[in-house]
């Protein structure tokens, strides 16, 4: 069988399909600055009768399916694979595999680091140090960004998939109360509690959105929900900006009916003039979707991908 990767892979990685299919061909999406294009794509498939394609970013519709008739199985790099087109690939007679979680540890990282970073003021009293204005008193800058401490608090997951244990598990040791609300997921850890929906807005100090997009989650936190949060409670979402309705959301900032939000991810990306009424708020700490933007990721991709090809291999 023959192998294209335009997702990256490291080179043991690589080296690991060498040895168990009989030509792998790479092309790393990297190398042209961008996820492929269907057409560019369609150009690389029909090259050779390839069984298997990795992608991670790139555009993979029925343009780039139909170019390649030999296609068996796509995997998808991704925790999700929404670049594909998988209900015509299914029409096709083509797997989809994927690699749920290869960014929970650095989502987690990341939460625990921007919770942190809003909570003790970091960025304020960065800034507010760098402009020189540290002049008298030698206590004023304790007193204009005393913060509070993580420790203590109630952290509410909406979703409690991968991401959201990764997170669970480090801040079990601060320690913070956790509650969830995931209707296909029952954790075994009587540390975690599961509640109903509602309650994770009325008692968490922390709002922590973990969902994929999908018809039941798209739009699904909404301005009843988040007006049952408390008036001191951070809303977080480091996964999909869809399953947020924005206005709500910014309604809620504007009144500071909550204390602040911490955003990785926007209705549009890059972001629409809207979005940048959000990001530019006072009480908004934004980052550019970068939660899961290590290179550790892509070790893990790797690892799982492959590991999934091998279980394929055994059971087709």
């Amino acid at each position: 069988m023959k192998v294209l990767v335009t997702a990256p892979y490291n080179e043991a990685g690589l080296q690991e399909l060498k040895s168990k299919f009989d030509e792998v061909d790479y092309h790393s999406w990297k190398e042209n600055g961008r996820g492929y294009q269907p057409e560019e794509l369609a150009e690389l498939l029909k090259r050779k009768p390839y069984s298997i394609f990795i992608t991670e970013h790139d555009d993979v519709n029925r343009i780039a399916i139909d170019a390649c008739p030999t296609l068996r199985l796509i995997g998808v790099c991704r925790g999700t694979p929404s670049n594909v087109d998988t209900n015509y690939a299914n029409q096709k007679g083509i797997q989809i595999l994927n690699t749920p979680g290869r960014n929970a540890q650095a989502v987690a990282e990341m939460f625990i680091a921007n919770v942190i970073t809003f909570y003790r003021k970091t960025i304020q009293a960065r800034q507010w140090l760098m402009d020189g204005k540290w002049e008298e008193g030698a206590h004023t800058s304790y007193l204009e960004f005393k913060g509070n401490e993580l420790a203590g608090k109630t952290v509410g997951m909406v979703g409690f998939g991968a991401v959201g244990q990764h997170i669970a598990r480090m801040l079990e040791v601060f320690p913070c109360g956790i509650q969830y609300y995931d209707p296909y997921y029952q954790d075994e850890n009587q540390n975690y509690e599961p509640v109903e929906l509602e309650m994770i807005f009325e008692s968490s100090d922390i709002v922590a959105i973990n969902l994929p997009v999908n018809d039941t989650t798209r739009g699904m936190i909404g301005r009843e929900l988040i007006s049952r949060m408390k008036s001191n409670a951070v809303f977080v979402n480091m996964s999909r900006a869809a399953v947020v309705d924005r206005e709500a959301l910014i309604a809620a900032l504007e009144a500071k009916a909550i204390r602040g939000a911490i955003l990785d991810v926007f209705d549009h990306e890059p972001p629409d003039e809207k979005d940048m009424e959000l990001i530019r708020r006072s009480n908004v700490l934004a980052t550019p979707h970068i939660a899961g933007a290590t290179y550790e990721v892509e070790d893990h991709h790797v690892r799982i991908m492959n590991e999934k090809l091998e279980e394929w291999m055994r059971n087709k």
